[in-house]
């Protein structure tokens, strides 16, 4: 048996019509399966809790949707020891997927899937991120990134922005993030941070844009914010801007979304394991663009291994 949790309204609606085509490649390989479909916000996480908690020695469960998706079934994995995921990435930014070399063409991601499954693979194993801090009750898993600052602001507005939907209409869904960017730049407030790392180093930074622990190299639709991360080293990378003008960094943008910020001294990029930010000021923080709230005190600790995951390409 497969499971399936599908998001209709992924790609602005669009993944209804995807996924009848997956249902007709499921039937025409006789494929035993079963699919939940979400039906409001965190629906992902309860569906991914009930199937994880299933009497079987390995689950096989497949995401249909973004990285919002993703992030929810993540957070709703009760026993990662028995589950294989699998994702088939049919939202707007699809930063995971992008991340780790999957292909935009969903049937033959299927098709690989199920290949993998027919020869019962145990998959790759992977790294998460968690993130905690005091807006949130328990810790919170994440795939990608999570952020404070700027990159926060911009996951929060483009949540229910309408410009999104209107670009992604366009198929220019990449363009909202670098909008938001520009006008949350010159709107936002900086703070002070004091940054402990396991490893027993204290760093202090002053004026801090935005500090985002990375498990991928780029977030926000394709922006490299750590070159260098790579999901299955144990380790985190922790991607800061701070010391600088607010308007110097915004013709310091290019080189960011170049991924060329090593050669900018306004730019950190700096692996761990585990490190906790205390900010002067409350900063909007985001995990897999997901909004966890306004902070003072954030801590950012890699899962090494934690996810066992179908690898496609």
């Amino acid at each position: 048996m497969i499971y399936f949790i599908v998001n209709n309204t992924a790609r602005t609606g669009k993944s209804r019509a995807i996924w009848l085509e997956m249902k007709e490649l499921l039937e025409n390989r006789s494929i035993e399966y079963k699919a939940y479909q979400t039906k409001y916000a965190g629906h992902a996480t309860e569906l991914a809790r009930k199937i994880s908690s299933l009497p079987e020695d390995r689950i096989y469960l497949i995401t249909v949707g973004g990285d919002g998706t993703l992030n929810e079934v993540i957070n709703g994995i009760s026993d990662f020891s028995r589950i294989v995921l699998g994702i088939l990435p049919i939202g707007s930014g699809n930063d995971f997927a992008r991340g780790m070399g999957i292909s935009r063409d969903t049937l033959c991601n299927l098709e690989q899937i199920l290949d993998l499954i027919e020869s019962d693979s145990e998959g790759t194993a992977i790294d998460l991120g968690e993130v905690s801090c005091e807006a949130l009750d328990t810790p919170k898993y994440f795939a990608i990134s999570s952020g404070a600052g700027l990159d926060a602001i911009v996951c929060k507005k483009a949540l229910h922005s309408r410009l999104k939907k209107f670009l992604n209409h366009l198929h220019l869904g990449k363009l909202t993030y670098l909008l938001l960017t520009v006008e949350s730049l010159f709107s936002m407030t900086t703070c002070d941070a004091d940054i402990v790392f396991d490893h027993g180093e204290t760093m202090h930074v002053s004026h801090m844009i935005f500090a985002a622990g990375m498990n991928l190299r780029a977030e926000g639709g394709g922006v490299p914010m750590a070159p260098d991360a790579v999901p299955d080293d144990g380790m985190l990378c922790l991607g800061m801007a701070h010391d600088v003008p607010k308007w110097l960094t915004f013709f310091l943008l290019p080189f960011l979304v170049a991924g060329k910020q090593k050669y900018i001294k306004a730019f950190e990029c700096i692996p761990f394991k585990e490190c906790t930010l205390h900010l002067s000021g409350s900063m909007t923080i985001h995990a897999d663009g997901e909004y966890c709230g306004e902070n003072t005190t954030i801590t950012y600790k890699c899962l090494p291994g934690k996810l066992h995951f179908l690898k496609v390409s």
